[in-house]
């Protein structure tokens, strides 16, 4: 097998970018940022690694672009070739190229952003907010349209999955190679001295090769919270708020900033981390302190600087901007409970009242911050008090301007924040409920000491009152139940509290949120929830609540129990049922769906996805999961944060058009029998691999499945408890990200090709993606999952097993499935009606090749070896090196 010589490979290489398209700037940068790499990779004391690096690249290229079994036999012989020292830096060197276009990809979003913010009509995009309400005020009218608005509640949860496979110095690597890409960008619009740039960028390159790509051991839930901090500090601290700004600006037009915001907050921010508690036994009652204390600390801080900022900045005389008697009147206040300060405050702003209170306002949040409890604030509502004193006093005085200014920034992050940052959510299985409710039960009788895990359940509970007390009634309340069954499942819940505080005592205001994720419990759950509603605990806080009820749906556990396809419909089905019975009682419904990052799990384009949900299950209102690397995606960068919170919302708003409405509802009856088909064939083409007779061992045979779980991705164990034997304790992240790594992404498209074989009528199919939403969500989806797959790869993967059939069953099943969405989307290729998003795939696809053979490599010698063999940890190394590299190429892992 001849390797190319030098000018065959840059033909082959130029020939491979042509083709892709990609924005100049953006191959520019590409360019460069891989000229670095090269630089540095030739300076690294290695020799050659730079010439094997480029070998196997061009190798990859020219087997992706050519598709022939030569080509690709040659670039697998290439790995193969290597020391198992130079293919571990040849993996390094490849995943370090990964971050680096993944970066190069994002600032060229973000570039776009910016540029679109600089147009007179950037307001007229189809996915924003101003468009959304424009659409919908010409369906409803002004008056209910604002009032969809106003009501409106987007409230995206971070969670701590273990999802995230690069570590945080590399992410903060990467973050300041942004900051240097921003710069050099300046540079050349500004004339300036690009070499600076280009030698603080090659530095950083440098430091991202020599930072090990993998973590020496598992983050602590704690370490998990901190990680999360780093995105509110960065981003969602200004992002949000400016959000806000930008909405009203472009509805008040040239008024807004000088009159009362039409806008209220619609985002409120929950976290798992510290929280989330089932099958994770390292999240403990401290470490859910530990959670709220960090991010009260994080917010207060941020509050305090904010109204410091602008209280310096408020130098507004008392002559032309006289106070109101009650801004006297909380002068009077506050210097009575600060004298000194008050006192060195009046002293350096004399005539400037409103500088003072706010100078002083910033001094009560340190207090609170610090817990002193003469001057700290008692909640958030206390706060927001007082900066509406001095709000009303700016415009009585005739300074709207200001008062609508950066103060009322201000305020939007006091009610988008409070003192908590994040409404931290408990969640626990169900099971764990019942074990300790019998243990206390048997307790009560025979006087035995509670075990570790009774005592903790309880002190958990506990916490959550603790929390409440400090920080506020939202800082905490709400508790899931995973695997929720029954209706004893969730008064379980309010008798534990019962336990918790003793007989005397008050238990924690608490919403249970039943959580249903199997097949069956989704069928179930209308009925669950009819009979939850008549518990005392639970019609007492239903009534407290205005009959608010929070439900959360399980994307994850569905789709590993009944396939995709199926389980996408059973989503839907339960979504309008209860929906359907939220409307029949009077019920304020808000459906949480626990939507994963990969597309096995639920993820995808959120906005798509309000768009396709039942008519009435949204109503304003929609609360997802965000998971992994998903958190980074969309809210590390600040422009893209709020290009994501825009677009969401703006389908929340659109969700509850009469037309949208109209569309789901008609398309899911015209489609029903489609919808039937789907179904069963689907269903029964995904239980007959997953129930086939030693599926389980052959999974963890022919994907890394194993391996997995010795990477130290997060706090969370890979499994609840059991083998690999069963499938049903495996969780769904892990049977998500292996068959990712493998290049196969079972788990986001097995079983649709059978089922659109099964319905037969091409027309009639081609029709049902033009007018019926839910199946064009679940159809681009599984366009996306298979065209980051790779049949070729995939078959070698397949090879590692002795089953044959189960082989066959896949690869027929993949090549049958791609054939149908290629016809039913009506292009030729995978994502042809997606050309941005393909060729984003097609970019990276080679170069995520090469680090897949280097995992085959690594795979194939570990299975092959002796079962009583020690395991090769030179081996083990590189597979896992490839692991986090395979997940930085493909941006998707569970």
């Amino acid at each position: 097998m001849r390797e190319l010589t030098h000018t065959e490979a840059i033909d082959v290489v130029g020939r491979f970018e042509a083709e892709q398209e990609i924005p100049e700037r953006m191959r520019a940068d590409v360019r460069m940022l891989g000229t670095l790499l090269g630089r540095v990779l030739r300076e690294s004391g290695s020799p050659g690694l730079y010439e094997d690096v480029e070998r196997l690249r061009i190798a990859t290229i020219q087997a992706y672009t050519d598709e022939t079994p030569e080509a690709f036999a040659r670039a697998a012989a290439i790995a193969d070739s290597f020391t198992i020292e130079r293919a571990d830096e040849v993996a390094r060197a490849f995943t370090a190229y990964f971050h680096l276009v993944n970066l190069a990809e994002e600032h060229q979003r973000v570039r776009i952003l910016r540029e679109r913010d600089g147009r007179p009509d950037r307001e007229r995009a189809t996915d924003s907010v101003a468009a959304a309400f424009m659409r919908l005020a010409s369906e409803v009218g002004d008056d209910t349209a604002l009032a969809h608005l106003q009501n409106m509640r987007f409230h995206p949860v971070f969670t701590a999955h273990p999802t995230e496979a690069r570590r945080r110095a590399v992410s903060s690597s990467i973050r300041r190679l942004a900051a240097l890409l921003e710069e050099h960008d300046s540079s050349l619009r500004n004339g300036a001295d690009e070499r600076r740039a280009e030698r603080r960028m090659i530095e950083e390159v440098d430091t991202l090769w020599r930072t090990a790509p993998l973590r020496p051991e598992k983050p602590s839930p704690v370490d998990e919270v901190r990680a999360v901090m780093a995105v509110f500090d960065e981003t969602l601290y200004t992002a949000v708020p400016h959000v806000y700004r930008r909405v009203d600006d472009a509805l008040q037009g040239p008024a807004a900033g000088g009159r009362a915001p039409v806008v209220r907050p619609f985002v409120r921010v929950g976290s798992w981390v510290g929280g989330d508690r089932d099958g994770n036994p390292f999240v403990t009652a401290s470490v859910t302190r530990k959670a709220a204390k960090i991010a009260s600390e994080h917010v207060l801080l941020g509050l305090e600087r904010t109204t410091s900022r602008i209280g310096r900045t408020l130098t507004l005389d008392a002559t032309t901007t006289p106070p109101s008697p009650a801004l006297l009147a909380l002068w009077q206040r506050l210097k009575a409970a600060d004298e000194e300060a008050a006192k060195e405050i009046a002293k350096r702003s004399p005539d400037e009242p409103h500088r003072r209170i706010l100078l002083l306002v910033a001094r009560r949040i340190e207090a609170t911050r610090e817990r002193n409890a003469d001057l700290a604030y008692r909640d958030p509502e206390h706060l927001l008090a007082d900066l509406r004193v001095v709000q009303d006093s700016l415009v009585q005085a005739g300074a709207p301007r200001q008062a609508y200014g950066h103060l009322q920034q201000l305020l939007w992050q006091v009610e988008t924040y409070g003192f908590h940052l994040t409404e931290l959510e408990v969640r626990q299985h169900s099971a764990v409920h019942a074990k300790v409710l019998a243990e206390l039960d048997a307790a009560a009788s025979s006087g035995a000491p509670l075990s570790e895990l009774a005592d903790e359940v309880l002190d958990v509970i506990r916490t959550i009152a603790f929390l409440q007390e400090r920080y506020g009634p939202r800082a905490a309340g709400r508790y899931i139940v995973s695997f929720t069954q029954s209706a004893d499942d969730l008064a379980a819940v309010h008798r534990l509290a019962r336990h918790a505080v003793g007989p005397d005592g008050t238990p924690p205001v608490l919403d249970v949120v039943p959580l249903f994720e199997t097949f069956a419990d989704l069928q179930a759950a209308p009925g669950i929830l009819a009979e939850i509603v008549d518990h005392p605990e639970f019609a007492a806080r239903l009534e407290a609540t205005g009959r608010r009820l929070e439900v959360m749906l399980g994307y994850s556990d569905s789709s590993k129990d009944v396939g995709p396809v199926a389980a996408n419909l059973a989503l839907y089905q339960a979504q309008a049922a209860i929906s359907a019975w939220a409307r029949e009682n009077g019920i304020e419904l808000t459906l949480f769906h626990g939507r994963g990052g990969a597309l096995g799990r639920g993820g995808g384009p959120a906005n798509s996805a309000i768009l396709a949900q039942p008519p009435h299950s949204v109503d304003g209102r929609f609360k997802l999961t965000e998971q992994g690397e998903v958190i980074f995606a969309r809210y590390g960068d600040p422009a893209i944060a709020m290009r994501h919170i825009d677009q969401v919302a703006a389908a929340i708003l659109l969700a509850s058009a009469p037309s949208n409405e109209e569309r789901n509802r008609a398309a899911a009856e015209r489609y029903a029998d489609v919808a039937a088909t789907l179904d069963a064939a689907s269903r029964e083409r995904f239980l007959a691999l997953v129930k086939a007779p030693g599926f389980a061992s052959w999974f963890a045979r022919v994907t890394p499945m194993e391996e997995i779980g010795l990477l130290a991705l997060g706090s969370r164990p890979a499994r609840r408890g059991l083998s690999v034997e069963s499938l049903e304790d495996l969780r769904a992240i892990p049977w998500v990200f292996a068959w990712t790594q493998a290049r196969i992404n079972l788990a986001g498209w097995f079983g649709l090709g059978t089922a659109l074989e099964a319905v037969g009528d091409e027309p009639l199919l081609q029709r049902a993606y033009q007018e019926w939403p839910l199946f064009r969500t679940l159809v681009d989806n599984v366009a996306m999952s298979l065209a980051k797959a790779d049949d070729r790869i995939a078959r070698h993967y397949l090879e590692l097993g002795d089953r044959d059939d189960l082989a066959a069953l896949v690869r027929d099943e993949m090549a049958l499935t791609r054939s149908w969405v290629i016809r039913v989307t009506g292009g030729t290729e995978l994502l042809g009606n997606k050309p941005v998003l393909q060729r984003a795939v097609k970019m990276r696809s080679p170069y995520v090749d090469a680090l897949s053979l280097l995992q085959l490599r690594a795979l194939r010698a570990l299975r092959d070896a002796p079962e009583d063999a020690p395991v090769d940890p030179e081996q083990q190394r590189l597979l896992l090196l490839s692991v986090s590299g395979v997940a930085a190429g493909l941006q998707n892992t569970g």
